[in-house]
């Protein structure tokens, strides 16, 4: 009965989703070319509060819990598991005055209303994971951008979504590649819980009713320990506050 009714209001929902793309994407245009970077980032931190009420009509529900007060004068590398791509808007949202910036596949960088191009023009990177190389220098480069506006990095270092919320191992290149160029930084690591939820059918129909959690663990600097070490630590710390049973 409960995938029944969530063939109607998938079909409800990506019609707001795609409307809201839509509409958005002109908008961010004219603020990043005419008005510039404060106004890009308000539009865009707009756009993502609608994408969150599109899921609602899935009764979607969200919760973050930030017990923390994180220093906005100080950049901050944002670890977090992966799994779906609604993990994404609501780290956005909650994390507005950080102005977070991910690390994201160059798949995602065309093709998408409003998404691509704000991935393009808003400050993160777009990686090809075939080419490893080029990929590491243009975290480098993304690292030092990000340290220097006092920006927040976001990136999950599993590398590809869970489907079930177990979660994968970590790949710690990327992770240790954005410490080691942002000396400065807070680690946040970041438990999410029950995303997948949302992909439970597939693609369509969408899994209807998932309350997503967003944990908010203690902020690590950087340099209190050595790079792999801390790799771990935030590993460990992230899987042990993940419920993956369904």
């Amino acid at each position: 009965m409960i995938k029944l009714l969530a063939y109607p209001l998938t079909v409800l929902y990506l019609i707001c989703f795609g409307l809201t793309l839509v509409i958005f994407h002109p908008i961010q245009w004219f603020a990043f070319n005419v008005l510039g970077y404060q106004a890009h980032k308000r539009v865009v931190i707009c756009l993502q509060f609608w994408l969150m009420r599109c899921l609602n009509i899935l009764g979607t529900r969200f919760s973050f819990s930030n017990p923390y007060q994180i220093n906005t004068n100080q950049p901050l590398i944002i670890v977090a598991n992966h799994q779906s791509m609604y993990d994404i808007s609501p780290l956005m949202w909650y994390m507005r005055k950080h102005h977070p910036k991910f690390i994201s596949k160059k798949e995602l960088g065309k093709g998408i209303p409003s998404v691509s191009y704000n991935l393009r023009n808003g400050g993160s990177v777009l990686i090809d994971r075939k080419k490893p190389v080029e990929s590491i220098k243009a975290i480098e480069d993304f690292a030092k951008r990000v340290d220097k506006n006092n920006w927040a990095a976001v990136i999950f270092p599993e590398g590809t979504r869970s489907r079930t919320g177990l979660p994968k191992p970590f790949k710690t290149k990327g992770l240790i590649t954005l410490m080691n160029h942002m000396p400065n930084a807070l680690v946040v690591p970041v438990s999410i819980n029950n995303s997948w939820k949302t992909l439970r059918y597939g693609k369509f129909p969408m899994g209807l009713g998932a309350h997503i959690t967003f944990n908010v663990h203690q902020p690590i600097p950087v340099n209190s320990e050595e790079p792999l070490t801390l790799v771990k630590q935030v590993e460990q710390t992230i899987i042990n506050a993940i419920n993956y049973d369904e």
